[in-house]
């Protein structure tokens, strides 16, 4: 069963123009009560979290008459991060976790993804069965049966009480001073309260949302707002969210950037030495550094790549048994404590890699050597197909003939916007710039 809503990372677009419309929203949330009502029954719960978007405020009320109106109780979260929706789900025996965010996307975007009872993201076969019942009509309960919808005021405070339990029970953060950016973003309490509380001098910044400024200049899309800060206040590390605090970036005290990436390389390193790195492997995608593959091979290591997207991650991570993965993007993955990316949780445990080595942050984050990679986007307008251009398909496949042996070309659609990726690998950077410049041309001329 084909899912045509649903993209990789639930349902996604710009605010009050379809989906992303509150008449979408409440047939959205009907479709997902009666999806997980199937069997009847009673005391059927959903949590719902946002981030700080203007249209957030739409699409809860929207999801909540939807939802109720197929007899689900609502536990309405309000503002928290992506990874509290699935660490609440579970932790609150609900049937359905419901996170409105478009993640780093600007405000004027949102979207819509769910979670089971497991805490994990919904399979693409229940998305598809929700799309399905979607197109149908849609039974409400009967009057008696309607649910009922009511705020959770300590939803927040649950989920960092949890995150502190992830860093280690003998270190501190004492002495340390954090820049912490939260873009303006659902972790804009929950990341500096976190840090502040286990002992480290905090820097907040990307902490005062309006509805139209998350992500705006700030957070882990755009970092040099982050490095400033770290060089100004003379920070020794700084950590950038994104606007619903699945991913992270992190600086070093000098400003520097590392992405997902780097992070994941010093995590399977340590845990590998520690014996906690499950089946020797790192789960990432194939926009991956070929030289984060290279760094594992070199410590008899595996990297087992996936498709573009955290939830592919997750599901090789659970298919093969594995504890760590995650994405260059910056969704670090740690089933051992969370079931979904958790920007903040990754933070800690590069701090605790701090703490516990004394060693500064630039030491810790350049692991290995880069490969040269560049990435670039082009935009197309809804219904065209440039990757089935016959001129395109030919220019990728001489890109592909020229880096054999010496890089290799992945050329993507975006699953969460109209975007063509075109991302290639090459040590010769002369080569690698004129190859996806090439690519980049034939897509524009047929877009």
């Amino acid at each position: 069963m084909s899912r045509k809503l649903f993209g990789t990372d639930g349902v996604r677009g710009r605010a009050n123009t379809y989906p992303m419309t509150a008449e979408m929203a409440l047939r959205l949330g009907a479709a997902a009560g009666r999806f997980f009502r199937r069997d009847g029954g009673s005391a059927h719960r959903v949590v719902i979290g946002k981030d700080t978007r203007l249209s957030g405020y739409m699409l809860e009320n929207a999801l909540t008459a939807g939802l109720t109106s197929t007899g689900m109780n609502v536990l309405l979260l309000g503002p928290v991060p992506t990874p509290a929706v699935g660490f609440l789900t579970r932790s609150m025996r609900a049937d359905l976790g419901v996170m409105i965010s478009a993640s780093h996307n600007p405000h004027h975007d949102n979207g819509i993804k769910f979670f089971g009872p497991d805490g994990f993201k919904l399979s693409d076969e229940a998305e598809a069965e929700i799309e399905a019942i979607l197109e149908g009509e849609i039974a409400p309960a009967q009057p008696q049966n309607i649910g009922r919808a009511r705020r959770i005021e300590d939803g927040r405070g649950r989920y960092q009480e949890f995150v502190k339990t992830t860093f280690p029970a003998g270190l501190r953060l004492d002495g340390l001073k954090v820049v912490i950016d939260c873009a303006n973003g659902a972790a804009y309490k929950a990341a500096p309260e976190v840090l502040w509380e286990l002992g480290a001098e905090v820097i907040p910044i990307g902490v005062s949302p309006n509805g139209t400024n998350i992500n705006e200049r700030c957070g882990s899309t755009h970092t040099q707002t982050a490095a400033e800060a770290v060089v100004a206040h003379g920070a020794h590390v700084g950590i950038a969210l994104d606007g619903d605090a699945d991913r992270v970036m992190i600086l070093d005290q000098n400003g520097r950037t590392a992405d997902g990436d780097q992070i994941m390389a010093l995590l399977a390193a340590r845990w590998a030495e520690e014996g906690r790195l499950r089946g020797g492997t790192l789960v990432a995608t194939v926009m991956s550094n070929l030289g984060l593959e290279r760094f594992l091979q070199g410590r008899g290591l595996r990297l087992e790549r996936t498709a573009v997207g955290d939830r592919y991650v997750v599901e090789a991570m659970r298919r093969g048994g594995f504890n760590l993965g995650g994405e260059q993007s910056g969704h670090i993955v740690m089933t051992d404590y969370a079931t979904t990316g958790d920007g903040l949780v990754a933070g800690l445990q590069f701090l605790a890699e701090m703490a516990r080595t004394e060693r500064p942050a630039s030491d810790l984050l350049h692991t290995f050597e880069t490969v040269p990679q560049l990435l670039k986007n082009v935009r197309y307008e809804a219904g065209k197909q440039p990757l089935s251009d016959a001129t395109v398909k030919a220019r990728i496949a001489e890109a592909e003939a020229r880096l054999t042996g010496r890089g290799r070309v992945l050329i993507r659609k975006s699953g969460t916007e109209p975007l063509i990726r075109v991302m290639a690998e090459c040590e010769d950077e002369a080569l690698l710039r004129a190859e996806v410049e090439g690519i980049v041309a034939a897509v524009e001329a047929a877009v």
